[in-house]
């Protein structure tokens, strides 16, 4: 018997890096971003080490940093001081947009987030209909091309609607492409699951669901976490309404739908490491229970490995320190 024919490829760093099938490059990684109306400074995000909600100073001063440290995609979330139940005003977010693109140019990719749960008095993703019970489909979609065309007008080299309503990406796209924008690309949240794992994101953007409504969560709209198939429809529909690229989110539990949809569909394909999956990795080392480094990087590694091309991390700023350039 040959003795140890798997273990020599493991023996030191040098082989295993020759021998290694997935690669982590650090310009895959997109940085999420909050700017929020109103603020007089800065404030951090509960759970995400680094990472802030920011005002329109703070903000051009974050990415200006990021920029010379070589991380340059980036996801934006407005988050405006005005809430209301309809007729909503996308331009404080339009004007953040248009700000970096100023100053920034063509040295910065910018996507910017497509939702109104940051926009309602209630936290939903949409606009509530007469019963205050349902999400109204078509009236939300409407408002939220008109949400899409505003950011790209400014210029948005991305828009990337995750409110899951039906026929979003259709009717983006339509708007777009009828504006002389077709160059912008639309990143759709093809399978964004209703799960327990956005809690700190919904402090940075101001958005639990339920105030004012009987309609207290999310699930009528997001994907049941026991209907995978019911994420290849949604991703399949995405792809033929146009998307250009596809997302699964949250990341890790969701693995096994990352790897079967980037197989199914021949697309480039997003992961969202969520907000409570990163405040689990850093309670971990807080805890002295984990390396932070090494859990980053073996999550992310999970991603790739299951057919990610691209990673929205909270974390995404250390990727370069943790991968090199």
């Amino acid at each position: 018997m040959a003795g140890m024919t798997l273990r020599r490829m493991r023996q030191d760093r040098h082989v295993r890096a020759l021998a290694r099938e997935v690669e982590l490059p650090s310009d895959k990684f997109i940085q999420p971003l909050f700017v929020v109306e109103g603020l007089t400074a800065r404030t951090a995000v509960p759970g995400l080490a680094g990472v802030h909600r920011e005002n329109a100073d703070s903000l051009a001063r974050q990415v200006e940093a990021d920029v010379a440290a070589g991380i340059t995609k980036f996801l934006l979330f407005g988050v405006p001081g005005d809430k209301r139940e309809r007729d909503f005003d996308a331009s404080y977010t339009a004007t953040q947009v248009a700000a970096l693109r100023r100053r920034f140019g063509a040295d910065i990719w910018l996507a910017v987030d497509v939702c109104l749960c940051s926009s309602t008095t209630h936290g939903h993703c949409g606009i509530l209909d007469d019963t205050r019970e349902h999400i109204a489909n078509g009236a939300t979609v409407e408002a939220l091309a008109a949400a899409a065309m505003s950011y790209a007008q400014a210029g948005a080299d991305c828009v990337a609607p995750s409110d899951m309503m039906d026929g979003r990406i259709g009717a983006i796209r339509r708007a777009l492409d009828v504006d002389g924008l077709e160059r912008v690309l639309v990143m759709s949240y093809a399978a964004k699951f209703h799960s327990g794992l956005y809690g700190p994101f919904r402090v940075a953007a101001d958005s639990t669901p339920g105030a004012g409504s009987s309609l207290r969560d999310r699930a009528t709209y997001q994907i049941d976490p026991a209907r995978p198939a019911d994420a290849l429809a949604s991703a399949e529909r995405d792809a033929r309404e146009g998307a250009d690229i596809l997302m699964v989110k949250p990341g890790l539990p969701y693995l096994d739908v990352l790897a079967s949809l980037s197989q199914a569909l021949p697309q480039p394909w997003a992961v969202y490491q969520t907000s409570g999956e990163q405040a689990a990795l850093e309670l971990l080392a807080g805890a002295g229970l984990g390396d932070l480094d090494r859990l980053q990087l073996e999550t992310w590694t999970a991603f790739r490995r299951a057919g990610a091309d691209m990673i929205i991390s909270y974390a995404a700023r250390r990727a370069r320190a943790l991968l090199g350039a």
